[in-house]
Order: structure tokens, then sequence, then C-alpha cells
């Protein structure tokens, strides 16, 4: 039982080093990583190799895949180069099976105690903390790794008949035997959510003689589907490309076992002769120590097996992108409910973030998203006002138009209601994390934008129900002018909006703020010019108080709307708050 143990805790400590050591390199690289995932993928090939290198940079493929998936959202990617990018994700998670065979085949717990003493030091020092907790994941993984070599060595798998027998009643040489571990690989990674315990457990097997190398390798196939499986299941509550992009990396993989599996045991021979492993080698005829010499190269056998796999097969499916994206379009079609009309958060998926420094850039995602709507709402506000400036002859069709746009901005308005609340309670889960000052400063952005984003849609909702009021009303009608005066204001108000967006949707470096201040500048002033001769109008008679008071209403709405866009501009662009 506490071999047992040892072998379960030492899983779970390989699980949590590689975590620790993957959100450390992501706070420290995250925005770079991002701004290079998106500069560095101009064609399919520059795509594989950026998905390569920020994967074995961060050592996550799901992290990669992640951000891929949100520049897609984004439009800053096209679903052909996000293939390419996870193409290149699954090369650069097999650095993670060469540093794992490398801790199985040496005693290197020696090297993680000076990175813990290292590490913690760092940790209490606020400019090297990150640094600090990449060491330590780095320590719990080489630890982890010595103890799960102890352990396979303590277990004495290899002279253990009841485990040798039950390999043993598997024919070796049937190709049932291969499906049968490759679905077992694939159940195992889907159960424990993480390859690299698998690998590690293969790994053991294998070292230790237990377990035949053509087995083990379908155990590693196995488990290139399985954590796929689990990328699929956690697409399925997100929006249509990611679902695509999901689909794509479950194709990938499958596509890739399909083949190897005509050419199986030549192309493992093959791997086999390059790491110099002896595959016909028995116990019988070489003797326990030379057998034992001879599985230990096993777990570099199964780690240049894993990458060669991913790279020939990269290299097969390269060519064929386009026919991949059309494939998963086709098979994974839009739905047919407006998404814009149904509220869901696209960006943010239980389950599908792993890390918070990648949950705040998907919450950045949402925001946009949410920034985008408020615009749309406040679009079908000015045409709420253009049917009502015919509403001299009503008939039954203009008055059905009508109130089908009055309900469809009520449904946003409980739509931006709903967004500001989930938003905001995502962002408070993050923020109980370990996170940079840099990405706290973010979420406090972020809450404040979400606050004014909220209050531009209950300004858009009030304008609606005060030309609703106005069109059901026994009032006179707007005047000409008035018309005008409420088309000009509200197209400067959408100006502003545009700007709010355009930030939203790019970099704040290249912000012209000032052009922001200048519309707002102009909207107020606007706003005083028509309150003034508001009053001289009512004055001389050219329309009642009680419609002056209608039309000054959406007036001033319109300007605090401004007001809101200004906050939102300042909130992302990290300016503090101006005092009332």
């Amino acid at each position: 039982m506490l071999v047992i143990f040892k072998l379960l805790g030492s899983l779970a400590l390989l699980m949590f080093g590689m975590k620790t050591m993957s959100e450390a390199l992501q706070k420290m690289a995250g925005p770079q990583l991002r701004h290079v995932l998106g500069a560095m993928t101009t064609n399919r090939f520059t795509g594989m190799l950026t998905g390569t290198l920020v994967t074995a940079s961060v050592q996550s493929s799901t992290a990669t895949t992640v951000m891929t998936v949100s520049f897609v959202n984004a439009g800053l990617l096209t679903l052909a180069q996000a293939i390419s990018v996870i193409m290149g994700a699954n090369i650069g998670t097999t650095l993670t099976a060469w540093i794992m065979s490398a801790g199985m085949s040496f005693d290197v717990s020696s090297l993680s105690y000076p990175a813990f003493f290292i590490g913690i030091i760092l940790i209490y020092q606020k400019r090297y903390r990150y640094i600090g907790d990449f060491l330590f994941g780095i320590a719990f993984l080489i630890f982890a790794l010595a103890v799960l070599r102890q352990t396979g060595q303590d277990m004495h798998l290899g002279e253990n008949q009841t485990v040798l027998h039950f390999f043993a009643s598997f024919d070796p040489n049937s190709f049932l035997t291969t499906l049968i571990f490759l679905l077992l690989g694939g159940i195992l990674t889907f159960c424990v959510q993480s390859s690299a315990a698998v690998m590690a457990i293969t790994m053991i097997l294998c070292s230790s003689g237990a377990l035949p190398i053509y087995q083990g390798i379908a155990l590693v196939m196995g488990e290139n589907i399985g954590t796929t499986v689990t990328s699929n299941l956690a697409a399925m509550s997100a929006n249509t490309q990611a679902r695509r992009a999901a689909l794509a990396h479950m194709f990938f993989n499958v596509f890739g076992v399909f083949w190897i599996l005509f050419i199986f045991r030549p192309f493992i021979d093959m791997v086999c002769g390059w790491v110099g492993y002896d595959v016909d080698m028995t116990k019988e005829a070489a003797g326990a120590t030379a057998f034992l010499a001879n599985a230990a190269k096993l777990s570099f056998v199964l780690a240049a097996f894993h990458t060669t796999f991913n790279v020939a097969n990269t290299f097969i499916l390269i060519w064929f992108i386009p026919q991949i994206e059309k494939f998963v379009c086709w098979v994974i079609k839009p739905k047919k409910v407006d998404e814009e009309e149904d509220f869901r958060l696209h960006f943010i998926t239980a389950g599908f973030m792993k890390t918070p420094e990648l949950s705040v850039l998907e919450a950045q995602k949402e925001i946009q998203s949410f920034s985008e709507r408020m615009q749309r709402m406040f679009g079908m506000v000015r045409e709420l006002l253009t049917l009502s400036s015919s509403s001299s002859n009503k008939n039954d069709n203009k008055a059905g138009d009508f109130n089908k746009l009055f309900t469809r901005i009520e449904k946003y308005e409980g739509i931006s209601d709903n967004m500001e609340l989930e938003i905001a309670k995502y962002l408070d889960s993050v923020s109980d994390a370990h996170l940079s000052d840099d990405t706290k400063a973010k979420i406090r952005a972020m809450l404040r934008e979400i606050s004014e984003l909220e209050s531009i849609g209950d300004a858009c909702y009030n304008m609606a129900r005060t030309i609703s009021r106005k069109y059901n009303g026994k009032e006179d009608h707007f005047t000409d002018k008035q018309y005008d005066h409420l088309h000009q204001m509200m197209e400067l108000t959408d100006q502003s909006l545009s700007q709010m967006n355009r930030l939203m949707g790019g970099r704040k470096e290249s912000f012209d703020v000032n052009r922001t201040f200048n519309i707002e500048h102009e909207i107020n002033n606007y706003r005083n010019q028509l309150k003034s001769q508001n009053i001289n109008d009512i004055n001389n008679h050219q329309y009642t108080y009680a419609v002056g008071t209608i039309y000054m209403d959406l007036i001033n709405e319109c300007e605090k709307l401004g007001d809101y866009v200004v906050n939102v501009v300042e909130a992302r662009m990290g300016m503090r708050q101006k005092e009332a």
C-alpha cells in the first residue's frame, strides 16, 4: 500500500510541478507570447513553427491552443492558421516526454534541492517571484520523476509474476491487442486529465520490463487521442470556431494513429534502431542484467516515438490544411440560433481555461464582444428613432416593425446586465489566484470597463423607452429640425462608440485617446447649444413644453452615454477616473 501511495503521490506531484512551471512561464512571458503568436503566423509553416516554439516554452499545448482559438474568435487569425499552430503545438508538447525520459533514466533528485532552495528565496522577492515559481515547478517535476523512478524499481514489476502474466495474456502479434491498449491509453488519459501522468506510468511499466514496447507505444498513441477528447468536451460550450479548432486537433491525432497502424511494427523498429534498443532481446537469452539495461532505454524509445510520430504526421497533414478546414466547417456548422440574440459568453467557457493569465486574456475578448454589442444596441436605437419619425401615417406593418425592434432592444438590455454579472463573477474567481501585479491591475480596469459598458446599455434602453413613449403617446411629433439635431447628436455618439471599439480591439499603444476626448467635447458643446435653443423654441411656441422635455431627455442621454464611453477608454488606457 505504501508503494502504491508513493506512486499516486509522485504522479500528483508531477502534474502539480508541470502546472506550476507552465503558469510561471506564462506570467513571465504571457503578453510577449501572445504577440509572437499573433505576428508569426503568416503562412502554414511559420504557424507550425510558432506553435512548436510557444508550446515548448510554456510546456502546455492547452495554453497554446486556447490562445490560438481566442485569436480566431477575435479575427486575428484564420481557422487555417490556427490549425497550423495546433499542429506545431503537438510537436512542442513532445519536449515533455524527453524531460520525463531523462528523469526516468538518471537519478536527478539531487538537482531538485538547490532548485527548491533558490526558488523559495526568489518567491519572497517581489521582483523575481515568478522565476521562483518556475524553479519550484521544475523542482517538483524533477523530484516527482526521481520518486517515480525509485518507486518503479521498488515495485519490481519486471519480476512480478502477476503483472507479467497479465501482459503475457495478450498476444503481442495480434492487431486486436494493439487496439485494446490504444483504447486503454485514451480512456486513462481522459480519466486522469493528464497525458503526462499516463506517459509516466507507461515509462515505468516499459522500463521495468513488464510491458512490451509495442503495447507501450499503443498506450502512447491512445494518450494522443485521449487528450483531444478532453479539449473537445471542454469546447462543447464554446462558440463555433472554438469547436472547429478542437475538432481539427482531434482529426490531426486520429488520422496520425490511423496511418501509423498500417506500418506499426516497422515504424517502431525504426525508432528502436535509432535509440539502440534491441527489440528481440529476451531475459532468458541475454540474462536479467542485460535485459534490464536494454529495457532502461525504453523511456527514450517512447519519447523518440512521440516526437517522430508528431513530426511525421505534421509533415503529411500540413499540405492539406485547407481541406481539413473545409472538413471541420462541414462537420460543425454555425448554430441556427442567432448568437447575438442569444445570451451566452462566447469566450469564457467552463473547464476550457487552465491558467489565470490566459483566463484574463479570454475575459478581455469577452469584454471586447460586450463593447461591440453595445454599439449594435445603439444602432438599433437610431433605427427606432427613424421608424418613429414616420409615425404620422402609422399602419399595422410599421407599428409591428417598431414594436419588434423595441422588444429586441429590451432583450439587449437584459443581455448587458447578464454579461456584466457573469464577467464580473468570472474575474472575481480569477482574482483569487496568484497573479502578477500587471494582471491584477488589468482585472481592476476590466471590472470598471464592464460597469461602464452596462451603463451604456442602460442609456440605450432609456432612449428607446423615451422614443417608445413618444411614439405611443398623444404628444405632438418632433419637428424636422429636432429630428435633424437628434440624428446629428447620435452620429457624434456613434463616432465615440466606434473609437471605443477601435481601442478594445487593438493595442492601446497605437490608440489616439485625444480623439475620444475631442468627440466628448463636441457632444457636450452641442448639448449645451441645443439646450439653449430648446428654451427659445418653446418660448416661441414652435413646439410644446412636453415635446421639448422628451427631446432634451434624448439629447441628455446621448451626452451621458458619451461620458460612459470616455470612462471605458480611460479604464482601458490605465488612466484614473475623473472626479464628478
